[in-house]
């Protein structure tokens, strides 16, 4: 096998951070996945899925795991695995963001559905936070695209471990007064915590967006949700946050069944905070 040269692997390197920089914008979130999904296509998702998680990345495969451990015992896995983002937004502080969007698995018979991404920033380069994916039929139409830069750019300079506890806990307080919600007023309670435009994912369907499609949605075939959170993480700009743990849900067919859930929230004017994502999928118990 032919040497590289000391310079050509330096800039071998040099190339790969630059395709994971983060310099806080939403576009820099975006070429960062679409180098992920090249990386897939030529190395496998083994490799790759290694290179772009952190120490404490989780992916679903159903239930969380840690990537690198996953992975580590995995073959090469997929390298037909294609998706295109269309709808991502990155913290005001720049070190939070998530991208979602329609993926097809190829081969002799096509798999679709749609999958969500929680990234955050690690010295300067965007690494995985959460995975999941959940199953659908093919597309019938193409979402246009909605990428959402901050406004601004607000970084706290220091903040100590109290008081990123005390903003963890705010988004937990949420979360507990929404599960509280659910199971006095039911489904409706969504409605006071959904954003206009939010977006659900739930295993068999397309992406539903909008809070009026996400309300009929569950009204027509849910008649309870009760939510147990397991973990919590939030933009140190204190603008986005995620959540994710189990949905225990019943069907008005008299029917249960369990999820692994991802929730990701975003702070209002009013200072509430919102859910902008919703995503579900089956847990294996």
């Amino acid at each position: 096998m032919k040497q590289l040269s000391s310079t050509a692997v330096a800039l071998l390197i040099t190339l790969g951070a630059f395709a994971q920089k983060s310099d806080g914008t939403t576009k820099s979130l975006i070429n960062a996945e679409k180098e992920f999904a090249k990386s897939i296509a030529k190395n496998g998702e083994k490799e790759s899925y290694i290179e772009y998680s952190s120490a404490n990345t989780l992916v679903f495969r159903p239930n969380p795991v840690n990537a690198k451990t996953f992975y580590a015992s995995q073959s090469k896995g997929e390298t037909e695995l294609t998706w295109e983002p269309n709808l991502a937004k990155v913290s005001r502080s720049g070190d939070l963001g998530f991208t979602t969007g329609p993926y097809e698995i190829g081969g002799s018979e096509k798999k679709y559905g749609q999958y969500l991404s929680i990234w955050k920033s690690e010295n300067g380069k965007w690494k995985l936070a959460i995975d999941l994916g959940t199953t659908s039929n093919k597309p019938l139409a193409k979402t246009a695209a909605k990428f959402v830069e901050p406004k601004d750019h607000v970084a706290p300079k220091f903040l100590n471990e109290k008081e990123i506890k005390a903003g963890r806990d705010i988004i937990l307080t949420t979360e507990k007064t929404l599960n509280t919600m659910l199971k006095t007023h039911g489904i409706a309670a969504f409605g006071g915590f959904l954003t206009n435009d939010a977006r659900l994912l739930f295993p068999g369907n397309e992406a539903i967006d909008g809070k009026g499609k996400i309300l009929s949605f569950f009204n027509g075939m849910v008649s309870k949700v009760n939510l147990k959170t397991t973990g919590v993480d939030k933009a140190i700009g204190s603008d986005l946050a995620y959540t994710y743990g189990i949905a225990t849900i019943d069907y008005k067919a008299d029917l249960r069944e369990s999820f692994n859930y991802v929730f990701v929230y975003e702070k209002a004017a009013d200072a509430s905070w919102n859910l902008i994502v919703q995503a579900f999928v089956p847990a294996d118990r």
